[in-house]
Formats: C-alpha cells, structure tokens, sequence
C-alpha cells in the first residue's frame, strides 16, 4: 500500500513547493490533504518579525487546489505537541514548511523554525507510522568544494555558505548521529522555479524577476562574477521546473518499501545564468539585452558560483522520468503563467500522469 492512500499532511502547504505539490497530488485524484502555514496576520518570534512574505499571494497559491482541511503552523506545532493524536493519523507527512531566506540573519529564529520543527516532526511523524519526507537544501554543499554527492556518508565534511543552510545542515547531522535518517527522507533541492513562487520576495527565482524587469524596462541585470575563473553571466546553477520537483518529491511517497536517506533534486545539468536569462527573453520574443552589475558585498562570501545535483542515487530508486529541458521549462512557466497571472490549478486541466 503506498502512504499516498492514506491522509496527507503538507507543512508549508501554502508555498512554493508545498502548493505546488497539492496541484500534483490533485491531479492523482488526492484530496484528503490537510494543509499548515501561516497565513493569518504575521506574529512576531521572540520580538521578531520573520522575512515572511505577501500573505496574500500564498492565498492566491491555493485558491484553485482541493485540500480536506488548513490549520496555521503554529497552532499545528502546538497542539501535536500537547496532544500527538490531535489530527488524527496521517499515512504520508510532507514537511516543506521553512524559512527559505538565505540572506536570514537571525540565528535563533533559524534553528528553531527549520532545525528544531523539523526534530519534533519527524518525531511525531514515526511514533505514528508515517512516511515523513523533509525539505533539506543544495545549500547544504557549500561553496561545492567537498562535492554535490548525496552518497557520502561524512555529512560533517559540508560547510555551507548562510544560516538557511546551516540550519538545513544541522537537521541532516542531527538525523544521522540519531540513527533516524535511513527512516526517512530528505530532499536536497537545487534552484526550483516556476508558478506559484510571487510571495518568495527577493528569494524568488531569476525567471520571475527577469520577467518583471523586462516589463519594466526591456533589460535583465545580472551580478557580475568576482572569480577569476568565471566569466560576468557564466556562474552555473542546476535549475529545476517546480513541475519536475514535485513529481519526484511524490516519488518517494508511492511505495511504503522506498529507501530512506538523503537525495538531491535536480535536473542533473548545470547552466549559466546567460542561458537562463536568454531563454527567458526567448519566450517572450524578444532580443536579449543584458546589463551586468556588482554583487552586493554582503553576498561575496555566501554566493554559489557553480552547483550540479548527482542524481545517480535518485535514479537508482527506479525514477525514471525525464527532466523538462531548460527552454521548454522557461517557456511554459513565462507563456503559460507569468504573461496571464496564473497560479498551478488554474490552467486548463489536462490528464493526471501517474508516476
């Protein structure tokens, strides 16, 4: 029996990737999904108002998804804690819910909301038997030095480069000195974009920026490397279409027997920022025209200048779909929701690929 038979439970169900994965889970004919994030007026953390983002466009994320039921994060995180069988049992659990800023300064703020939550979910998800998949990060690698291999076992050799991905980091250490990681999964995502991201801020990715500055003024404005060995544009990231990530995010929730352990998500192929960037000017018809400008100081020491999943290990698992190629992914994303305002749900339905 795969634990998507049973009820659903999506931390960060609002957002990005956990909004996205509702769409997917829809389309397989799943509606028995209860959904956490906050969406009610921000609340300050120990006097603290987290880098969270436009409420209202995370509401927007979900106005055309089918889900059984909402409750905000922390009165989720609250309750389970007072009383574990609150919400009853959940056959598969989807923690996605996280503060994704990577420029967070905040320490405490980090270690509690992503290191700490994700400890007493993952608790809570085994005592009761249920498949707890968790959102890890690509950030975890650093400035790439001591490789991008989901395969190795000394995870203390990685040093990332923020505080995002330190706390992603102290979360997998932690799974594995506690002997819990062969139990479940972790997810390292490489650079997802696509529809449904607008309330991310400046975490958004380049394709939705881009997007709006070419509206505003026709140009796209790109750091200009300060690596001898990178030229200005050809900084290299893998970039996944959300579309690809969700799918293999469901991947490891089809079969009650999946391996556990820690898995890269990506599309495998590292590309340059100018052939992003060109893409994107290529789906909206238009010539490219790019400016390059300085890195603001702050990022020099935290920028990845070149980042590219192993996805050996995620293949090994029997996953075998191809990855949308870059222009298409870009095209679809800009075309189909970008240019008509779109969020995941509200596109003409199409058939439901099961995986």
């Amino acid at each position: 029996m795969s634990p998507l038979d049973g009820r659903i439970l999506v931390t960060g169900g609002a957002g990005f990737i956990g909004s996205a994965l509702v769409w997917a889970l829809n389309r397989r004919g799943h509606r028995d999904i209860v959904l956490t994030d906050f969406l009610a007026p921000a609340k300050q953390w120990q006097g603290v108002v987290p880098l969270s983002t436009s409420r209202e466009e995370k509401r927007r994320n979900l106005a055309a998804l089918s889900y059984r039921d909402f409750v905000e994060a922390d009165e989720f995180r609250s309750r389970i804690a007072a009383t574990p069988g609150a919400f009853g049992q959940f056959s598969a659990v989807f923690h996605l819910g996280a503060c994704s800023s990577t420029t967070e300064s905040n320490a405490a703020y980090l270690d509690d909301n992503n290191f700490g939550y994700t400890r007493e979910m993952a608790a809570w998800a085994l005592a009761q038997g249920g498949r707890f998949i968790y959102a890890s990060s690509a950030a975890t690698y650093g400035d790439g030095s001591a490789g991008m291999s989901d395969q190795q076992s000394d995870l203390t050799r990685l040093h990332p480069l923020n505080l995002y991905g330190q706390s992603k980091q102290n979360f997998d250490l932690y799974a594995q000195q506690h002997g819990i990681l062969d139990q479940i999964v972790g997810l390292k995502y490489f650079n997802v974009f696509g529809p449904n991201e607008d309330h991310k801020g400046d975490m958004r990715s380049l394709v939705n920026k881009a997007y709006q500055q070419i509206l505003a003024n026709g140009r796209v404005q790109l750091f200009r490397s300060h690596k001898p060995e990178f030229r200005d544009g050809e900084q290299m990231r893998d970039f996944l279409y959300v579309k690809d990530a969700v799918e293999m995010t469901l991947h490891f929730a089809t079969r009650a027997s999946a391996a556990g352990g820690l898995y890269n998500l990506g599309s495998g192929e590292a590309n340059t920022w100018l052939t992003l960037t060109r893409a994107i000017f290529g789906a909206l018809g238009r010539e490219p025209d790019i400016e390059f400008i300085d890195m603001p100081e702050v990022l020099r020491g935290k920028y990845q200048y070149f980042t590219q999943a192993d996805i050996g290990k995620l293949r090994a698992t029997g996953y075998d779909r191809p990855m949308t190629p870059l222009p298409e992914a870009v095209r679809d994303y800009v075309q189909n929701y970008l240019m008509s305002g779109k969020k995941l749900g509200g596109e003409v339905a199409r058939p439901a690929q099961e995986a």
